[in-house]
């Protein structure tokens, strides 16, 4: 068997297992790039229309400023509402946790309450050593708002020249499978562009919705449950579940009854997202199996931590259009083979 027709599926493969083990031996690196790739790929529809009126480079330039805008107003949004909401539920967490422990679920339970007890006696721990090690912290920060600005830059230049590295890449392999590799990259970018779009509104959805539910119901730490629920959007499968289980137990010392109405409320925000929401916005461009994504966030987060577990879902996505693409490729070669085979011997005859 000669691997000749196989050299472009072969290639690729070995590309995309070195691209992903950076992840493992150069993360903040590997981190950098891909992150400015996702914004690269949520801000590149603006940077179209721009262009269309604009040189490309100013377009970019334009785009990234309305990106630092939103952030800004974002930062203000969290330091004005959600910042002095999380500093008070701090400030009442030893009364909370006493209220969680004396829930019939954890009075009953000596295993349960040791649980909390050491999740109590590690968040007062942290909390000592984030004042000891301030320094440490500082220079952390400065360190991330470093990496900030060099995405910043990344992303510009992607925005600008993507089209031509894009291109590039695809030159570097076989003439003859030039429109095979292109396509690929042009799925992957598809498929990456749904999933960051609507993992955002769907995050945008869930905390307006939890915010508002809570404010209602007159619960307190409003801000705090819907910018949890938010943000475990972005962890499929697991991060809803941990968000709801936090919110019912939480809301279990208000009222049982009220937290039987929260499980509800939390049952009907989660299957209209994942059963009418998230399809409706990302259709079958993915079309994950729920065991692939839990399995792919456990292994993310073992390898990288929350990192791992927020990039699983898109890891998985490329690994799965890639491995299609081989198996079609295969299979159309082995169709050509028997094609000739077939031909040769009507010749013969």
């Amino acid at each position: 068997m000669t691997l000749r027709p196989y050299r472009t599926s072969i290639l690729l493969a070995i590309t995309f297992t070195v691209l992903l083990s950076t992840f493992w031996y150069l993360p903040q690196l590997a981190f950098i790039v891909f992150i400015s790739l996702l914004l690269q790929l949520l801000l590149s529809p603006l940077v179209e229309r721009l262009a269309a009126h604009l040189p490309r480079g100013i377009a970019a330039s334009l785009s990234l400023l309305v990106l630092l805008l939103l952030l800004f107003a974002l930062l203000t949004l969290v330091s004005s509402s959600i910042l002095p909401t999380f500093t008070r539920f701090v400030t009442d967490f030893p009364e909370i946790s006493e209220k969680v422990q004396e829930l019939p679920l954890f009075k009953n339970s000596p295993i349960l309450q040791d649980e909390l007890d050491n999740l109590w006696l590690g968040l007062k721990d942290a909390s000592v050593d984030a004042l000891k090690g301030s320094l440490a912290v500082f220079i952390s920060l400065f360190s991330k708002a470093i990496d900030f600005v060099i995405i910043l830059f990344v992303t510009f230049y992607l925005l600008k020249d993507g089209e031509t590295i894009k291109t590039y890449l695809a030159t570097r392999f076989p003439r003859r499978d030039y429109s095979r590799v292109l396509h690929l990259f042009n799925e992957i970018l598809k498929a990456l562009r749904a999933y960051i779009v609507s993992q955002l509104i769907i995050c945008c959805i869930t905390a307006t919705i939890v915010f508002l539910y809570f404010t209602m119901r007159g619960l307190p730490y409003a801000s705090v449950f819907a910018a949890v629920s938010g943000v475990c959007e972005f962890i499929p499968v697991l991060g809803p579940t941990v968000a709801s289980a936090f919110g019912t137990i939480l809301t279990a010392t208000v009222s049982p009854f009220l937290a039987l109405q929260t499980i509800g409320f939390y049952l009907v925000l989660t299957q209209v997202n994942h059963n009418l929401v998230y399809p409706t916005l990302i259709g079958r461009t993915l079309n994950l199996h729920p065991i692939a994504i839990i399995l792919g966030i456990i292994l993310g987060g073992e390898l990288l931590g929350p990192a791992g577990m927020f990039l699983a879902v898109p890891f998985i996505v490329i690994c799965k259009l890639v491995i299609e693409d081989i198996y079609h490729d295969r299979t159309m070669q082995r169709e050509k083979l028997k094609r000739s085979r077939w031909l040769n011997l009507r010749k013969k005859e």
